[in-house]
């Protein structure tokens, strides 16, 4: 077997399934738990089925994977040929994945670097993937590592919701406490920050606070050479429509991705999730 660094990631990266394969990116699911039934991300909760749950108010909530499912994910990856593992995660703010997986590295058949990203959805989709494109140049863990740490460092998250509601029951809006009360009569701004969620603006429409993200996001690229990715989480026109927009403001546009994010995201977000990761390379 060929020597060679993998890439695992988790399932809130929200990769494209051809990008994963391509670049041979392993995804470690999350778990939702919709009423009494434990869910994986991407497999067994389609972001369908947790839309109307969520619309319903069904409860609805999410867990990380165990270590020993690391584990597992870590052996296999070392029998298929793996010398070494980068292993990059969600927010630790956010989520005890990370923790997870630091367990489950001190006891791997091979060295495994575990990388609290601070970021979400394509933002750690974006870290993942430049730490997989160093490793098929022939980098080494420590070079993958490094690769993912600038990509987070010149990576930006935005997000509109249409209500701060999910997120307060979820408890992961952070400092976004401030904002709830007689503020849900607005619609919220927020931005990854530290690897939490914290508010950014308040604006009193949709249709405005839209348009606010666009411009925020435009802003942030300025005439850099950038990846973006819209996320949506049952807004599929409005996220169409944001992409095409900013297709045509962006000058130094590489890569743009337009998808629904998973169900642990949309869990704590809700319907009509917006968002837009600014990645610059």
């Amino acid at each position: 077997m060929s020597r060679h660094v993998a890439i695992v990631t988790d399932s809130t990266a929200y990769l494209p399934a051809r990008t994963m394969e391509r670049h041979r990116i392993t995804a470690v699911p999350l778990i939702v738990v919709l009423g009494d039934r434990a869910l994986e991300e991407g497999t067994e909760i389609s972001t369908r089925s947790l839309a109307q749950a969520l619309q319903k108010r069904r409860p609805v909530t999410t867990s990380r994977p165990g270590p020993e499912v690391f584990a597992e994910t870590y052996r296999r990856v070392a029998e298929s040929g793996a010398t070494g593992i980068v292993s990059l995660h969600l927010s630790a703010e956010l989520s005890g994945t990370y923790d997870a997986a630091v367990v489950a590295a001190r006891e791997a058949p091979v060295p495994v670097r575990v990388v609290d990203t601070g970021m979400i959805a394509m933002a750690l989709g974006f870290c993942a993937l430049a730490a997989a494109e160093t490793a098929e140049a022939g980098g080494t863990v420590d070079e993958a590592v490094t690769a993912a740490e600038k990509r987070a460092a010149a990576t930006s998250a935005y997000f509109y919701v249409d209500t701060l509601d999910y997120l307060r029951r979820g408890g992961r809006i952070g400092a976004a406490q401030a904002l709830l009360g007689s503020a849900l009569a607005v619609k919220p701004l927020l931005q990854l920050a530290d690897g939490r969620i914290e508010p950014l603006e308040k604006v009193r429409t949709a249709s405005k606070a839209i348009a606010r993200l666009e411009e925020i996001a435009a802003d942030r690229a300025g005439g850099a050479k950038v990846d973006v990715a819209v996320h949506h989480l049952a807004a599929h026109e409005r996220a169409a429509a944001l992409a095409e927009r900013l297709r045509g403001r962006l000058p130094g546009l590489a890569d743009l991705h337009v998808s629904e994010v998973g169900a642990v995201i949309g869990a704590h977000t809700g319907p009509g999730l917006l968002g837009v990761v600014v990645s610059a390379r």
